[in-house]
């Protein structure tokens, strides 16, 4: 009798980690999320799942455990033996990165090798998936960057995921471990968290039309991301685990917004004229910003045969749709 396979998820309370959290069950995993032993009880992204008795405790196991506890990560591989192991977790905003930047570096650098070394001593060495990020990049010298362009962070958070980036290299190539990159560019959802800017504006956007909110008030909004749809990039995730061989791709769009196009699309689709509602606030400009962050996901197109289907004003569509229906029905449950 064959057994389903069995995966580890870190960060599975997030965007990208409920994602493939659905991903995982839909094609018959056992899926288990290890979260924080401060992460709060209330776990909106999972909420139909964890409520799901043919699912919950049965195909889908939650483990307490933090990034800097390695002995209760060790314990969690051991008991569940997973054959691949997704590392989604990590203090994952820029531009807090600058105020906390010891902590930021511990958890996304320091947390990503200390699971490494668990999973290098293990009897049966699963595959092994570190999220990383277009922040590796920081002030690029070529545009677009693929999976050769050399590492040049310019924020906390991107030099934590470029020591990362390299220890997942190093392991690979040095320990014979399948050990892969996703260096993922901006990627957004309706299950983006409400302090990242493109939520922010969507969830603005919503609210000004309903009366419930009157300002946006932002930082730079010159800045150009290529932002993809986050469920799309946890599809390219698996099937990075899915090859035969090992190696780190770039997951993109390959196109490029700025801030102000983003907001202008946001408000558009609701009838209003962003320049009516935004306002510019100095307190949100980071002390360093990524510029001419534009990625090039061709290597996953010809080898895994992933391609970034959502575009930016299909993902604002998306994200908006979402928060006025979910701000009606509140109104109407009061």
């Amino acid at each position: 009798m064959n057994l389903p396979p069995s995966a580890i998820i870190t960060g599975i309370t997030g965007q990208d980690g409920s994602y493939l959290c659905e991903l995982l069950l839909d094609k018959g995993y056992i899926v288990h999320g290890i979260v924080r032993r401060s992460s709060s009880l209330d776990r909106p992204r999972l909420l139909s799942h964890y409520n799901d008795p043919d699912i919950y405790g049965k195909r889908l196991f939650l483990h307490y455990a933090d990034l800097t506890d390695p002995t209760s990560i060790r314990r969690i591989i051991a008991q569940t033996a997973p054959i691949e192991f997704y590392h989604l977790a990590g203090q994952s905003h820029v531009g807090l990165s600058f105020e906390i930047p010891e902590s930021t570096c511990d958890l996304t650098a320091m947390g990503t090798l200390r699971i490494m070394e668990i999973l290098r001593d293990q009897p049966n060495n699963p595959r092994f998936l570190h999220a990383s990020s277009r922040e590796i990049f920081g002030t690029p010298t070529v545009s677009p960057q693929d999976e050769t362009t050399p590492q040049n962070p310019n924020s906390p958070y991107g030099c934590a995921k470029s020591f990362a980036t390299q220890m997942v290299r190093v392991y690979r190539d040095s320990h014979g471990l399948f050990f892969c990159n996703a260096i993922c560019y901006n990627h957004e959802s309706p299950r983006r968290a409400e302090n990242f800017v493109t939520r922010k504006i969507t969830l603005a956007a919503a609210r000004i039309k309903l009366g419930l909110q009157s300002k946006l008030m932002l930082g730079s909004i010159d800045s150009a991301r290529d932002w993809g749809y986050a469920k799309e990039y946890a599809e390219a995730m698996w099937r990075m685990l899915q090859h035969d061989q090992p190696d780190d791709y770039v997951l993109a769009t390959g196109t490029s917004y700025t801030v102000r196009e983003f907001a202008e699309a946001a408000f558009s689709h609701v009838g209003l004229d962003w320049k009516e509602y935004i306002e510019l606030d100095q307190r949100f400009i980071r002390p360093a910003d990524a510029e001419s962050l534009l990625g090039d996901a061709s290597k996953a197109q010809r080898v895994l045969g992933w391609t970034a289907r959502t575009k930016m004003h299909e993902l604002v569509r998306i994200m908006v749709d979402y928060d006025m229906d979910r701000l009606r029905q509140s109104k109407e449950r009061t």
